[in-house]
């Protein structure tokens, strides 16, 4: 192998190199670095398929962007002889390649790495690149010709393969929490891809070839011509192979969305859609279409029946939707559109209108002739409502007492609505919290420093049996406005001190939980009275609560409130200072206030990073936090970059919002704790 035969009896043997195929070739080995990134990345999220079975497709793709790499770059030196592939070696050759990407890529998305780990990792992955190709090699056969390997240039080759592999796959984990963005992971897989057409070419140039003496050669040029038929080949079909493998990522993406924010039945947007979409676009009119009584239809016809109904009515609604608006199926008989801009508005009344005369007239479902009971609620922005209150005008006109259900388009009338829709949820409160109508949620804080989750808050969830999911921008206001909000903070007190005591009975529990204060209720004796009482009867350390307070509520009654703060902080209680900056922000008044943490309100990251302002205030507020030596609690934080771009601004932030975790049921928030302990990437 490393051996030089007699330069009596050989010469050596000149090639020629094919500059656009050795472009190709490394366009090969990016190509396949990052569909293998790709699919490891499916590995990390919930899919229909195993995350072992994504690692496999990985693997594949790496172990073929490998072979067909060396291959074409082979087929790119014209040499002057005759030459063939044994197959079965040109196919076993892509073994090593595969089996070394699959372990080094389930080495290294380990949750517990070292730097040994990558060093292993790209030790395997150098190995089987090197392997690889030395069988890859081997199987190159032509006539009468021998070859020979200088020692060190082989010895580069490999070091170089392990040396770069270690250097991507250390990278690729240290970057893996923004392996999601496309620019990252093109540069990773342009790290791998390097890996394997440096190791290629440098062992190609550590080679040298010998003919005997006396051997005719070939014509270097129908040689070249020979092999680029191969080359188109083989690249046409490994194209191919790795857009499969693109499109099985893709599908999966595709099938997670389409069962996360796509109702079933009617393949129209769902409630979690309408949430997630108007809270990006905000509209200026609400639309919703009631379907009264189906459960009558269900005992009378069946749920089969009452499903082709529900259909049917979604394609009469959808053949109504008029421009500039969207539909949406928001639970089992309610329909909504929302649309945008004045002539969207006026666009769906004229629609509305035509829609509530069709549903005058019988449905045709399965050669039967039904007849609907429908009423349409219809509310419009006057004043730049947000969409919760559009929701709430909206739910008003459901559910007042005087509704009926004769296709009729009843526009939201506040003299006429209001009072009805929140009387009827004052009633209503005493028997949401004994019957757990109400009920707590608890969304995660996490720290990015850490790379773990820090506490929870709990948030308030209402499901009322008549009015449906009440969202807490809805019921909260109307709750505080009548003074019912105390009682329910005491609900809520009580709640939460007894879940952290089943928690550390079950010893799953290890972190803060951070409870809400009406702005009127944290000068009361009654909160200190209800906090100590509630920890004492369940045994609750202070340590784990955390009262959160807005910025309001200190401006109305600032004496008092730093007076109420400081007995909080001698019980051993944490204070955290809610939605800052969104008051009457005063820095004369902040540094007088004993509280552990600055909570900045989902306001000001909304425009994060592509607002110049919002940077701007945000980095002020986080720099105040910071000299004043409090913690920071970023809130909202929904996109990958305004992760990126807080990482950046903030030595540890504290980050709490969908980005890392919707608000977990109190059973899913150990769950959440322990993957955040084994898989650090997931925080």
């Amino acid at each position: 192998m490393f051996s030089t035969p007699s330069t009596a009896q050989y010469e050596v043997l000149q090639g020629e190199y094919s500059l656009p195929v050795v472009i190709l070739s490394v366009l090969i080995a990016w190509v396949a670095a990052y569909t293998s990134l790709s699919m490891n990345e499916r590995s990390h999220k919930s899919s229909f398929f195993h995350q072992n079975l994504w690692l496999v497709f990985a693997a594949i793709s790496m172990g073929i962007g490998v072979w067909a790499m060396h291959f074409v770059g082979m087929s790119a030196l014209s040499l002057p002889v005759h030459m063939h592939y044994d197959r079965l070696l040109t196919f076993v050759s892509i073994v090593p390649a595969m089996v070394a990407s699959f372990l080094a890529l389930y080495v290294s998305s380990r949750s517990r790495r070292t730097k040994k780990t990558f060093w292993i990792a790209g030790l395997m992955m150098g190995a089987g690149i090197s392997i690889m190709h030395y069988v890859g090699m081997a199987a190159m056969k032509m006539e009468g010709v021998i070859y020979s390997y200088n020692v060190w240039l082989w010895l580069a080759s490999v070091l170089l393969a392990v040396l770069v592999s270690c250097v991507a796959l250390y990278v690729f984990s240290m970057l893996q929490h923004q392996s999601e963005r496309f620019v990252v992971r093109l540069i990773i897989a342009l790290i791998l891809g390097l890996a394997v057409s440096s190791m290629h070419f440098t062992g190609m140039s550590a080679i040298t070839f010998y003919v005997p003496s006396d051997q005719p050669l070939m014509s270097g040029k129908s040689h070249l011509e020979e092999v680029l038929f191969l080359v188109k080949s083989v690249s046409v079909s490994i194209i191919l192979l790795l857009c499969v493998f693109l499109f099985s990522s893709m599908l999966d993406r595709y099938a997670e969305h389409q069962l996360r924010y796509v109702d079933s039945l009617t393949r129209l947007p769902n409630r979690r859609g309408f949430e997630r979409n108007v809270a990006h676009l905000p509209y200026d009119a609400l639309a919703i279409w009631h379907l009264h009584d189906l459960e009558s239809l269900n005992r009378a016809h069946g749920y089969t029946f009452v499903d082709e109904l529900i259909q049917t009515t979604s394609l009469l609604f959808t053949s109504m939707k008029p421009p500039l608006t969207d539909l949406y199926r928001l639970d089992g008989h309610r329909f909504a559109y929302v649309a945008r801009g004045a002539k969207g508005v006026q666009a769906l009344r004229e629609a509305m209108e035509k829609t509530a005369e069709r549903l005058k007239q019988p449905l045709l479902v399965k050669e039967r002739q039904v007849k609907l009971e429908t009423v349409c609620a219809f509310s419009t922005s006057t004043d730049k409502e947000t969409p919760a209150e559009l929701y709430s005008q909206a739910m008003a006109v459901l559910n007042h007492p005087t509704i009926e259900f004769q296709h009729e388009i009843i526009h939201y009338n506040p003299i006429v609505h209001t009072q009805s829709f929140a009387q009827s949820l004052i009633d209503d409160v005493e028997r949401a919290m004994a019957e757990n109508e109400l009920y707590v949620v608890y969304q995660p804080k996490v720290s990015t420093s850490l790379r773990r989750m820090l506490g929870v808050e709990a948030l308030l969830r209402w499901e009322h049996p008549e009015h449906g999911f009440l969202s807490p921008g809805v019921f909260i206001p109307i709750l505080e406005k009548h003074n019912r909000m105390m009682d329910v903070t005491d609900w809520l007190i009580d709640q939460v001190c007894q879940q952290l005591q089943a928690w550390q009975t079950n010893k799953k529990h290890d972190w803060l939980v951070a409870i809400n204060i009406p702005g009127n209720y944290v000068t009361s004796p009654r909160l200190l009275d209800c906090v100590t009482n509630r920890m004492e009867f369940y045994g609750i350390d202070p340590k784990y609560l955390e009262l959160e307070i807005t910025e309001t509520s200190f401006v109305k009654k600032i004496d008092e409130a730093i007076e109420a703060v400081n007995k909080f902080r001698e019980q051993g209680l944490a204070v955290a200072l809610d939605d800052f900056g969104t008051g009457v922000s005063s820095l004369s008044y902040l540094k007088k206030i004993p509280i552990t943490t600055l909570k900045i309100d989902k306001s000001f990251i909304d425009g994060v990073p592509e607002s110049e302002k919002d940077a701007a205030i945000i980095q002020s507020i986080i720099s105040l936090g910071e000299s004043l030596k409090l913690k920071v609690v970023i809130e909202g934080v929904e996109t990958k970059e305004q992760v990126d771009y807080l990482i950046t601004t903030c030595n540890a932030p504290v980050i709490q919002g969908y980005y890392y975790s919707k608000p977990l049921k109190p059973e899913e928030v150990p769950a959440f704790f322990d993957r955040c302990l084994s898989l650090p990437d997931v925080c």
